[in-house]
């Protein structure tokens, strides 16, 4: 059966294949010789044409994806945007600087992580098929990390429950992705990325809003975000059937050298790539400037302690919830239907450059929201959109996906670990006395996030 034929009722089904919920799925490629072996990918623009179902993932499998990635999400982001903080109030009162210490370690080692889970994946042959085993890896080290932060009894040990947490959680959330990039056809990118990308908005939300339920509880501010992480991933793995892909073929062992090479890709050869992953880069350099210490920032604008910041938290994250509704489902469902990313690209850089400059002189409640608003629509396009973008521009997607699913993850995950320690300077140039300077960070955030838009707009040429 040729890849993505629709299987007509008289054919047999290829052993190894997905036959859960509605999906068809290609079988699975040889591997050709050599460590990188170059197949032709999916169409790297999306059409109209395309939309008639050929390879569709069945709803079952992407209620699945998406309630599998609000745990992920929960489980790692609500920590870094709130509890993280309280715990460090407690074990080490008034050092701000520890928080970005803290999480730029931990986006250092996943920045590590990622590629070696990515590659070692796209290798993988056993009975649970490639991306399931890690899966379920990261998950148990997710779980493991719970304790060693809740309990933490100084800095450096909660920034070592912070690593393995980055690790264990990061590994879960990128072999999902990974199984997206494998299954997904064109016409689903725009509108799955957007619901993943929706989820990924209101997860830390929810998160917070629980977390605030119990902040004087140590164990529970780090505990629920991991239970619900625990059982939406774990649901995702007991459901969804990758296939036994035992008998896919023999591999050449994975020496150092290989293992290195795969870091890399030539930009001449895959250009549209590398545009887009430094559109990517540069975009997500300006948003990490300010995620890290949003929680300072806020206390400081409304002039209340740390403690106290859960419930302004949550009217602003309702906010961005709301601009993440409208953001990631409208553009995700329009960039499929006109067959454009693009302009989208540009004006959700456009849109978060806004709102970061509203938040940058914002000193009350409302002019918070509204920039929150604002930024958070752009937000929530960019991811949309922008993820989609990757799928459609990826190389070699049916044997190495999950080495350029963790190349892309790199556009994201260097920004993560250097913006902490840059913001952490930043202030610190700036700033005078205990007021920190927030609003030249949130100005540079911006003019950061616009130059990311205009890289991707004016270079990648094959998809519009």
């Amino acid at each position: 059966m040729n890849a993505g034929a629709v299987p007509d009722g008289n054919t047999k089904t290829t052993k190894g294949m997905d036959q859960g919920d509605g999906e068809t799925v290609a079988p699975h490629m040889p591997e050709a010789a050599g460590p990188f072996p170059a197949l032709a990918g999916d169409p790297l623009v999306p059409t109209r044409a395309s939309a008639g179902g050929v390879g569709t993932v069945g709803l079952g499998t992407v209620g699945l994806l998406v309630f599998a990635t609000f745990g992920g999400a929960m489980a790692l982001i609500a920590p870094m945007a709130f509890s993280l903080s309280l715990r460090l109030e407690v074990l080490a009162p008034g050092r701000v600087e520890l928080l970005g210490y803290t999480i730029g370690i931990g986006s250092v080692f996943s920045l590590l992580a990622s590629p070696l889970t990515g590659i070692l994946s796209d290798r993988t042959r056993s009975r649970w098929g490639r991306r399931r085993p890690f899966t379920c890896a990261g998950l148990v080290l997710g779980i493991v990390a719970t304790p060693v932060m809740a309990f933490a009894t100084d800095p450096l040990i909660l920034t070592a429950g912070w690593v393995l947490s980055t690790i264990g959680w990061g590994t879960a959330l990128g072999s999902i992705g990974n199984y997206q990039a494998d299954r997904l056809p064109p016409h689903q990118r725009g509108k799955i990325s957007a619901l993943t990308v929706l989820t990924m908005h209101v997860a830390p939300v929810a998160g917070i809003l629980l977390i605030g339920l119990v902040s004087k509880d140590a164990f529970w501010v780090f505990g629920i975000p991991s239970l619900v992480g625990t059982i939406c991933v774990a649901s995702f793995i007991i459901f969804v059937k990758e296939g036994d892909n035992r008998d896919a073929g023999p591999l050449e062992p994975l020496s150092l050298r290989r293992f290195l090479a795969s870091f890399v890709f030539n930009p001449r050869k895959e250009p549209d790539f590398a545009w887009t992953w430094l559109g990517r880069f540069v975009f997500f350099f300006g948003l990490s400037l300010t995620t890290s210490f949003s929680t300072f920032f806020y206390a400081q604008r409304l002039g209340i302690g740390v403690s106290m910041v859960a419930s302004a938290l949550a009217v602003i994250s309702a906010a961005s919830v709301l601009s993440a509704v409208f953001g990631s489902i409208g553009a995700g469902w329009l960039s499929d239907h006109w067959a454009r990313r693009r302009p989208f690209i540009m004006v959700a850089t456009v849109l978060f450059a806004l709102g970061a400059s509203l938040t940058a002189f914002a000193h009350d409640l409302v002019a918070l929201v509204a920039g929150t608003l604002v930024s958070s629509l752009g937000i929530a396009i960019f991811s949309a959109v922008g993820q989609a973008l990757v799928l459609d521009v990826l190389p070699h997607r049916q044997t190495q996906a999950g080495r350029f699913m963790a190349i892309t993850s790199f556009a994201q995950k260097i920004p993560g670990a250097l913006a902490p320690f840059a913001a952490t300077l930043l202030l610190s140039l700036t700033s005078v006395g205990d007021e920190k300077n927030y609003t030249v960070l949130y100005l540079s955030a911006g003019m950061l996030a616009l130059a990311g838009g205009l890289i991707t707009l004016l270079t990648v040429k094959s998809v519009r």
